[in-house]
Protein backbone atom coordinates (compact mmCIF):
# COMPACT_ATOMS: atom_id res chain seq x y z
CA UNK A 1 0.00 0.00 0.00
CA UNK A 2 1.08 3.39 -1.29
CA UNK A 3 1.50 6.00 2.01
CA UNK A 4 -0.80 8.45 -0.45
CA UNK A 5 -3.73 5.52 -0.03
CA UNK A 6 -3.68 5.34 3.40
CA UNK A 7 -2.10 8.42 5.54
CA UNK A 8 -2.87 10.31 8.59
CA UNK A 9 -4.24 12.97 5.84
CA UNK A 10 -6.26 10.91 4.68
CA UNK A 11 -8.39 9.20 7.28
CA UNK A 12 -9.35 12.46 9.39
CA UNK A 13 -13.02 12.75 9.16
CA UNK A 14 -14.42 15.51 7.49
CA UNK A 15 -15.34 17.51 10.92
CA UNK A 16 -11.54 17.82 11.75
CA UNK A 17 -11.14 19.64 8.32
CA UNK A 18 -11.54 23.74 8.05
CA UNK A 19 -14.59 23.57 6.13
CA UNK A 20 -16.84 21.11 7.58
CA UNK A 21 -17.21 22.34 11.11
CA UNK A 22 -19.75 20.25 12.97
CA UNK A 23 -20.78 18.11 10.21
CA UNK A 24 -20.00 14.87 11.90
CA UNK A 25 -20.02 13.82 15.90
CA UNK A 26 -19.06 11.14 17.91
CA UNK A 27 -17.13 10.66 21.32
CA UNK A 28 -14.06 10.19 19.74
CA UNK A 29 -14.14 13.58 17.51
CA UNK A 30 -13.03 16.50 20.53
CA UNK A 31 -10.13 14.43 20.96
CA UNK A 32 -9.12 13.39 17.34
CA UNK A 33 -10.13 17.35 16.34
CA UNK A 34 -9.13 19.61 19.19
CA UNK A 35 -6.83 18.00 21.51
CA UNK A 36 -4.74 15.57 19.11
CA UNK A 37 -5.43 12.85 21.35
CA UNK A 38 -5.72 10.54 18.70
CA UNK A 39 -2.21 9.56 17.33
CA UNK A 40 -2.41 8.05 13.75
CA UNK A 41 0.55 4.88 13.66
CA UNK A 42 0.17 3.02 10.44
CA UNK A 43 -2.27 1.94 7.81
CA UNK A 44 -3.00 -2.25 7.91
CA UNK A 45 -5.80 -2.59 5.49
CA UNK A 46 -7.16 -0.32 2.37
CA UNK A 47 -8.81 -1.58 -0.14
CA UNK A 48 -11.90 -0.61 -2.10
CA UNK A 49 -12.47 2.68 -0.38
CA UNK A 50 -12.41 0.20 3.52
CA UNK A 51 -9.53 1.62 5.88
CA UNK A 52 -8.38 -0.13 8.94
CA UNK A 53 -5.70 2.11 10.72
CA UNK A 54 -3.48 1.33 13.73
CA UNK A 55 -3.56 4.36 16.01
CA UNK A 56 -3.35 5.14 19.74
CA UNK A 57 -6.25 7.36 21.49
CA UNK A 58 -5.37 9.13 24.78
CA UNK A 59 -2.39 7.03 24.80
CA UNK A 60 -4.01 3.41 24.47
CA UNK A 61 -3.50 1.26 21.03
CA UNK A 62 -6.74 1.04 18.94
CA UNK A 63 -8.07 -0.14 15.72
CA UNK A 64 -9.86 2.71 13.54
CA UNK A 65 -12.48 1.13 11.05
CA UNK A 66 -14.41 2.49 7.88
CA UNK A 67 -16.30 0.66 5.07
CA UNK A 68 -16.16 3.68 2.85
CA UNK A 69 -13.56 6.14 2.46
CA UNK A 70 -15.38 8.87 2.09
CA UNK A 71 -18.95 10.02 4.78
CA UNK A 72 -20.53 11.13 1.88
CA UNK A 73 -20.35 8.10 0.20
CA UNK A 74 -22.89 6.94 2.37
CA UNK A 75 -26.40 6.63 1.98
CA UNK A 76 -28.12 9.93 4.27
CA UNK A 77 -31.27 8.83 6.32
CA UNK A 78 -33.69 10.28 4.26
CA UNK A 79 -36.27 11.76 6.43
CA UNK A 80 -33.58 14.81 7.20
CA UNK A 81 -33.92 16.04 3.09
CA UNK A 82 -37.50 17.03 4.37
CA UNK A 83 -37.84 17.44 8.14
CA UNK A 84 -35.98 19.55 10.04
CA UNK A 85 -34.90 17.38 12.61
CA UNK A 86 -34.50 19.62 15.55
CA UNK A 87 -38.59 19.94 15.50
CA UNK A 88 -39.77 16.70 14.20
CA UNK A 89 -37.89 13.48 14.94
CA UNK A 90 -38.25 12.70 18.59
CA UNK A 91 -35.23 10.09 20.36
CA UNK A 92 -37.81 7.55 20.05
CA UNK A 93 -38.35 8.07 16.52
CA UNK A 94 -34.64 7.73 16.00
CA UNK A 95 -34.20 4.98 17.91
CA UNK A 96 -37.52 3.11 15.99
CA UNK A 97 -35.44 4.00 12.78
CA UNK A 98 -32.19 2.74 14.55
CA UNK A 99 -33.33 -0.23 15.10
CA UNK A 100 -35.10 -1.21 12.04
CA UNK A 101 -31.99 -0.59 10.47
CA UNK A 102 -29.92 -2.94 12.71
CA UNK A 103 -32.79 -5.32 12.46
CA UNK A 104 -31.90 -4.89 8.53
CA UNK A 105 -28.14 -4.85 8.59
CA UNK A 106 -27.95 -8.00 10.44
CA UNK A 107 -30.87 -10.06 8.48
CA UNK A 108 -32.85 -10.79 11.29
CA UNK A 109 -37.08 -10.97 10.59
CA UNK A 110 -40.05 -8.65 12.11
CA UNK A 111 -41.19 -10.28 15.18
CA UNK A 112 -41.37 -10.56 18.97
CA UNK A 113 -38.61 -13.41 19.01
CA UNK A 114 -36.36 -12.33 16.11
CA UNK A 115 -35.94 -8.85 16.36
CA UNK A 116 -34.83 -9.19 20.04
CA UNK A 117 -31.12 -8.47 19.28
CA UNK A 118 -32.05 -5.63 17.61
CA UNK A 119 -34.64 -4.02 20.48
CA UNK A 120 -31.19 -4.25 22.44
CA UNK A 121 -30.07 -1.16 20.59
CA UNK A 122 -32.83 0.62 21.04
CA UNK A 123 -32.65 -0.01 24.99
CA UNK A 124 -29.20 1.75 25.09
CA UNK A 125 -31.28 4.94 24.10
CA UNK A 126 -30.49 7.47 27.07
CA UNK A 127 -33.29 9.56 28.14
CA UNK A 128 -32.54 13.68 26.82
CA UNK A 129 -34.58 15.95 26.32
CA UNK A 130 -33.27 18.31 23.51
CA UNK A 131 -33.59 16.16 19.60
CA UNK A 132 -30.99 14.98 17.92
CA UNK A 133 -29.24 17.47 15.76
CA UNK A 134 -28.59 16.86 11.83
CA UNK A 135 -24.50 15.89 12.52
CA UNK A 136 -26.00 12.83 14.89
CA UNK A 137 -27.91 11.60 12.29
CA UNK A 138 -25.89 11.86 10.00
CA UNK A 139 -22.88 10.25 11.79
CA UNK A 140 -24.81 7.52 13.35
CA UNK A 141 -26.53 6.55 10.15
CA UNK A 142 -23.33 6.11 8.25
CA UNK A 143 -22.05 3.99 11.01
CA UNK A 144 -25.10 1.19 10.88
CA UNK A 145 -24.95 1.31 6.95
CA UNK A 146 -21.51 -0.55 7.94
CA UNK A 147 -22.40 -4.22 8.63
CA UNK A 148 -19.40 -4.89 10.84
CA UNK A 149 -20.14 -2.25 13.01
CA UNK A 150 -23.70 -2.41 13.75
CA UNK A 151 -22.39 -6.53 14.52
CA UNK A 152 -19.72 -5.60 17.09
CA UNK A 153 -22.14 -2.81 18.71
CA UNK A 154 -24.97 -4.79 19.11
CA UNK A 155 -22.66 -8.00 20.22
CA UNK A 156 -20.95 -6.33 22.67
CA UNK A 157 -22.85 -6.14 26.01
CA UNK A 158 -23.69 -9.83 25.21
CA UNK A 159 -20.30 -11.75 24.35
CA UNK A 160 -16.73 -11.73 25.34
CA UNK A 161 -16.27 -13.52 22.11
CA UNK A 162 -16.46 -10.32 19.39
CA UNK A 163 -14.07 -6.56 19.38
CA UNK A 164 -15.44 -4.44 21.81
CA UNK A 165 -16.23 -1.13 20.34
CA UNK A 166 -14.82 2.10 22.03
CA UNK A 167 -15.50 5.21 20.30
CA UNK A 168 -16.50 6.46 16.85
CA UNK A 169 -16.36 10.05 15.20
CA UNK A 170 -18.59 10.87 11.86
CA UNK A 171 -17.95 7.21 10.00
CA UNK A 172 -15.00 5.91 11.42
CA UNK A 173 -15.11 3.68 14.68
CA UNK A 174 -12.76 2.84 17.00
CA UNK A 175 -12.15 -1.46 18.28
CA UNK A 176 -9.81 -2.41 20.95
CA UNK A 177 -6.31 -3.34 20.04
CA UNK A 178 -5.73 -7.76 20.80
CA UNK A 179 -3.09 -9.65 19.00
CA UNK A 180 -4.39 -10.99 16.00
CA UNK A 181 -3.28 -14.35 14.95
CA UNK A 182 -1.10 -15.40 11.95
CA UNK A 183 -1.40 -18.45 9.57
CA UNK A 184 2.81 -18.56 9.88
CA UNK A 185 3.08 -18.81 13.91
CA UNK A 186 2.86 -22.65 14.97
CA UNK A 187 0.97 -20.81 17.80
CA UNK A 188 -0.96 -19.08 15.80
CA UNK A 189 -1.19 -16.02 18.57
CA UNK A 190 2.44 -14.08 19.89
CA UNK A 191 2.26 -16.07 22.91
CA UNK A 192 5.18 -13.84 24.46
CA UNK A 193 2.53 -10.63 24.72
CA UNK A 194 0.25 -12.58 26.77
CA UNK A 195 1.01 -12.16 30.47
CA UNK A 196 -0.83 -15.14 32.23
CA UNK A 197 0.46 -16.40 35.75
CA UNK A 198 -0.61 -19.85 36.75
CA UNK A 199 -1.94 -20.87 39.76
CA UNK A 200 0.44 -20.88 42.94
CA UNK A 201 1.35 -24.19 44.40
CA UNK A 202 3.56 -26.95 44.37
CA UNK A 203 3.78 -28.60 41.13
CA UNK A 204 2.08 -26.11 39.26
CA UNK A 205 2.49 -23.77 36.65
CA UNK A 206 2.73 -21.29 39.44
CA UNK A 207 6.35 -22.70 40.09
CA UNK A 208 7.85 -20.84 36.71
CA UNK A 209 5.53 -18.16 37.17
CA UNK A 210 3.93 -18.12 33.92
CA UNK A 211 1.72 -21.14 31.58
CA UNK A 212 3.91 -23.16 28.79
CA UNK A 213 3.09 -22.16 25.74
CA UNK A 214 1.45 -25.55 25.34
CA UNK A 215 -0.52 -24.88 28.52
CA UNK A 216 -1.99 -21.24 26.90
CA UNK A 217 -2.45 -23.28 23.77
CA UNK A 218 -4.86 -25.72 25.47
CA UNK A 219 -6.70 -22.64 27.14
CA UNK A 220 -6.54 -20.74 23.83
CA UNK A 221 -8.07 -24.14 22.11
CA UNK A 222 -10.86 -24.28 25.31
CA UNK A 223 -11.93 -20.85 24.62
CA UNK A 224 -12.18 -21.69 21.14
CA UNK A 225 -15.09 -24.07 22.19
CA UNK A 226 -16.53 -22.08 24.35
CA UNK A 227 -17.12 -19.25 21.66
CA UNK A 228 -18.49 -22.58 19.74
CA UNK A 229 -21.12 -22.88 22.24
CA UNK A 230 -21.96 -19.61 22.37
CA UNK A 231 -22.56 -18.51 19.00
CA UNK A 232 -24.61 -21.89 18.68
CA UNK A 233 -26.97 -21.55 21.67
CA UNK A 234 -26.45 -18.06 23.25
CA UNK A 235 -28.74 -15.59 20.79
CA UNK A 236 -32.08 -15.85 19.37
CA UNK A 237 -30.33 -17.75 16.23
CA UNK A 238 -27.28 -19.37 15.88
CA UNK A 239 -24.51 -17.40 14.49
CA UNK A 240 -22.18 -18.67 11.63
CA UNK A 241 -18.64 -17.43 10.98
CA UNK A 242 -17.75 -18.01 7.17
CA UNK A 243 -14.27 -16.75 7.16
CA UNK A 244 -12.77 -18.47 9.60
CA UNK A 245 -8.82 -17.90 9.57
CA UNK A 246 -6.07 -17.15 12.26
CA UNK A 247 -5.88 -13.60 11.03
CA UNK A 248 -9.80 -13.50 11.83
CA UNK A 249 -9.27 -14.18 15.36
CA UNK A 250 -7.12 -12.78 18.40
CA UNK A 251 -6.38 -12.90 22.48
CA UNK A 252 -6.82 -10.99 25.14
CA UNK A 253 -4.83 -11.01 27.60
CA UNK A 254 -6.58 -13.95 29.48
CA UNK A 255 -6.60 -15.80 26.55
CA UNK A 256 -10.38 -15.04 25.41
CA UNK A 257 -10.68 -15.95 22.03
CA UNK A 258 -12.11 -12.73 20.19
CA UNK A 259 -13.73 -12.52 16.71
CA UNK A 260 -12.62 -9.14 15.32
CA UNK A 261 -13.36 -9.34 11.90
CA UNK A 262 -16.88 -10.39 11.37
CA UNK A 263 -17.43 -9.18 7.62
CA UNK A 264 -18.39 -12.95 7.21
CA UNK A 265 -20.51 -13.52 9.92
CA UNK A 266 -24.31 -14.51 9.45
CA UNK A 267 -27.03 -15.28 11.92
CA UNK A 268 -29.54 -17.91 11.23
CA UNK A 269 -32.05 -16.25 9.03
CA UNK A 270 -29.67 -14.58 6.60
CA UNK A 271 -27.05 -17.84 6.31
CA UNK A 272 -29.98 -19.00 5.23
CA UNK A 273 -30.79 -16.31 2.92
CA UNK A 274 -26.99 -17.05 0.95
CA UNK A 275 -27.28 -20.79 0.93
CA UNK A 276 -30.61 -20.64 -0.65
CA UNK A 277 -29.25 -20.41 -4.30
CA UNK A 278 -29.53 -22.52 -7.51
CA UNK A 279 -27.19 -25.18 -7.53
CA UNK A 280 -26.05 -28.49 -10.11
CA UNK A 281 -23.76 -29.89 -7.60
CA UNK A 282 -22.67 -29.50 -4.05
CA UNK A 283 -19.81 -27.70 -4.82
CA UNK A 284 -22.67 -24.56 -6.44
CA UNK A 285 -23.15 -24.31 -2.67
CA UNK A 286 -20.38 -23.41 -0.82
CA UNK A 287 -19.78 -19.42 0.04
CA UNK A 288 -16.62 -19.61 1.76
CA UNK A 289 -16.71 -21.47 4.84
CA UNK A 290 -19.97 -22.20 4.94
CA UNK A 291 -21.78 -25.06 3.16
CA UNK A 292 -25.20 -26.66 1.86
CA UNK A 293 -25.81 -29.89 -0.14
CA UNK A 294 -27.20 -29.01 -3.80
CA UNK A 295 -31.04 -30.76 -4.01
CA UNK A 296 -30.66 -32.16 -7.71
CA UNK A 297 -34.16 -32.45 -8.15
CA UNK A 298 -35.18 -29.01 -7.16
CA UNK A 299 -31.74 -27.84 -8.22
CA UNK A 300 -31.52 -26.04 -5.42
CA UNK A 301 -29.20 -25.46 -2.30
CA UNK A 302 -30.37 -26.58 0.94
CA UNK A 303 -30.91 -23.30 3.17
CA UNK A 304 -29.53 -25.35 6.10
CA UNK A 305 -25.53 -25.26 6.81
CA UNK A 306 -24.21 -28.67 6.64
CA UNK A 307 -20.95 -27.66 8.34
CA UNK A 308 -20.30 -25.86 11.60
CA UNK A 309 -18.12 -23.23 13.14
CA UNK A 310 -16.57 -26.24 15.16
CA UNK A 311 -15.91 -28.75 12.14
CA UNK A 312 -13.65 -25.62 10.43
CA UNK A 313 -12.21 -24.80 13.62
CA UNK A 314 -11.09 -28.25 14.08
CA UNK A 315 -10.16 -28.59 10.45
CA UNK A 316 -8.05 -24.82 10.10
CA UNK A 317 -7.29 -24.18 13.60
CA UNK A 318 -7.10 -27.55 15.58
CA UNK A 319 -5.44 -29.90 13.15
CA UNK A 320 -2.38 -27.56 12.95
CA UNK A 321 -2.30 -26.87 16.02
CA UNK A 322 -2.17 -30.56 17.56
CA UNK A 323 -0.47 -32.67 14.42
CA UNK A 324 1.73 -34.87 15.44
CA UNK A 325 4.91 -32.91 13.13
CA UNK A 326 4.41 -29.78 15.95
CA UNK A 327 4.11 -32.24 18.45
CA UNK A 328 7.36 -34.03 18.51
CA UNK A 329 8.02 -36.75 20.51
CA UNK A 330 4.93 -35.97 22.69
CA UNK A 331 2.57 -36.84 20.26
CA UNK A 332 2.49 -40.44 21.49
CA UNK A 333 1.25 -39.63 24.58
CA UNK A 334 -2.01 -41.53 25.26
CA UNK A 335 -3.53 -38.27 25.88
CA UNK A 336 -2.09 -36.23 22.84
CA UNK A 337 -2.89 -39.51 20.76
CA UNK A 338 -6.96 -38.84 22.04
CA UNK A 339 -7.01 -35.07 21.31
CA UNK A 340 -5.74 -35.86 17.65
CA UNK A 341 -8.37 -38.41 16.70
CA UNK A 342 -11.04 -35.73 18.50
CA UNK A 343 -10.43 -33.05 15.88
CA UNK A 344 -10.02 -36.04 13.29
CA UNK A 345 -13.43 -37.12 13.84
CA UNK A 346 -14.50 -33.41 14.70
CA UNK A 347 -12.99 -31.87 10.82
CA UNK A 348 -15.11 -34.91 9.21
CA UNK A 349 -18.19 -34.30 11.14
CA UNK A 350 -20.95 -33.54 8.84
CA UNK A 351 -24.61 -31.74 10.24
CA UNK A 352 -27.08 -34.72 11.42
CA UNK A 353 -31.14 -34.01 11.72
CA UNK A 354 -32.29 -30.63 12.47
CA UNK A 355 -33.55 -29.56 15.81
CA UNK A 356 -35.73 -26.53 16.82
CA UNK A 357 -32.66 -24.58 17.71
CA UNK A 358 -31.39 -24.93 14.27
CA UNK A 359 -29.60 -28.29 14.01
CA UNK A 360 -27.42 -28.49 16.33
CA UNK A 361 -26.73 -32.58 16.02
CA UNK A 362 -26.14 -35.17 18.55
CA UNK A 363 -22.79 -36.24 16.90
CA UNK A 364 -21.29 -32.63 17.22
CA UNK A 365 -22.24 -31.89 20.73
CA UNK A 366 -20.66 -35.56 21.56
CA UNK A 367 -17.18 -34.11 19.60
CA UNK A 368 -17.59 -30.74 21.10
CA UNK A 369 -17.87 -32.91 25.11
CA UNK A 370 -14.96 -34.78 23.83
CA UNK A 371 -12.63 -32.27 23.04
CA UNK A 372 -13.54 -30.46 26.02
CA UNK A 373 -12.68 -33.34 27.81
CA UNK A 374 -9.68 -34.03 26.83
CA UNK A 375 -8.10 -30.40 26.74
CA UNK A 376 -9.26 -29.76 30.01
CA UNK A 377 -7.32 -33.33 31.24
CA UNK A 378 -4.29 -32.14 29.43
CA UNK A 379 -4.55 -29.05 31.54
CA UNK A 380 -4.66 -31.27 34.72
CA UNK A 381 -1.93 -32.70 33.64
CA UNK A 382 -0.10 -30.20 32.67
CA UNK A 383 0.00 -28.63 36.49
CA UNK A 384 -2.85 -25.84 35.27
CA UNK A 385 -6.58 -25.49 35.81
CA UNK A 386 -9.11 -27.49 34.45
CA UNK A 387 -11.44 -24.34 33.88
CA UNK A 388 -11.70 -23.57 30.01
CA UNK A 389 -10.54 -20.26 28.23
CA UNK A 390 -13.53 -17.75 27.48
CA UNK A 391 -15.21 -17.35 30.60
CA UNK A 392 -13.50 -14.38 32.28
CA UNK A 393 -15.86 -11.70 31.44
CA UNK A 394 -14.16 -8.43 30.89
CA UNK A 395 -16.02 -5.07 30.95
CA UNK A 396 -14.15 -2.14 29.31
CA UNK A 397 -15.40 1.29 28.59
CA UNK A 398 -18.76 1.02 26.69
CA UNK A 399 -18.83 3.41 23.84
CA UNK A 400 -21.86 5.81 24.17
CA UNK A 401 -21.58 7.75 20.91
CA UNK A 402 -25.25 9.33 20.04
CA UNK A 403 -26.48 8.06 23.58
CA UNK A 404 -26.99 4.31 22.30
Amino acid sequence: LSACCCSDQKYVPLSCRPSFPGSVTGDMCEDLCVHGLVEYKRCLYYENGKKVIEARWRGNPVILKSKLENFSSYEPLGILDYQDPVEELSPLDVVSYATLEVRNSLGLEDGAGNGSLARRWGKKLKPRERSYSRAELASLWSLLQQEEYTFLRVLQDLSSHVAKVLGSCGHFYAVEFLSAGHAWDQNIFSLEEVSVSGPQGPGRAGARGRWTSREMVHRIALSFLDMVWHFDNDFTHKLHLCDIKPENFAIRKDLTVVAIDVDMAFFEPKMRDILDQNCSSDEDCNFFDCSSRCNLDTRRCSPRRSNSNLQVICEKIFRPWFSPTLLGAKAGLPLQVELQRAVQDCSEAQEGSEDDRGGEAAPRRDVHQRLLNILSRLLQDGGASGEGGGTWETRSHVHTALNF
